[in-house]
């Protein structure tokens, strides 16, 4: 039987950093654990109370708070360092 392992390579995304937004209800939440804690720097693991793994697709107000984030952290990383 084969198996695909999604986590066994999250350490090779380094040095680009690594956002992981997770909803704090969602059954899934452990994998999103997991592959953070084998993940290297830089990392962050964001958490939207309340909202499970499909609210983040397209219930308000978690998609709001995710595209927040998510503009935040795309500032953050890919602004000019000129």
């Amino acid at each position: 039987m084969a198996v695909f392992d999604s986590f066994r390579f999250v350490h090779l995304i380094a040095p680009r950093p690594l956002l992981m937004i997770v909803g704090r209800e969602a059954v899934t939440s452990w994998m999103s654990v997991e592959a953070f804690q084998n993940a290297r720097a830089p990392k962050e693991l964001h958490w939207l109370d309340g909202a499970s793994h499909v609210d983040l697709y397209d219930k308000e107000p978690y998609v709001g708070l995710a595209v927040e984030k998510l503009t935040d952290f795309f500032r953050a990383q890919l602004a000019d360092t000129e």
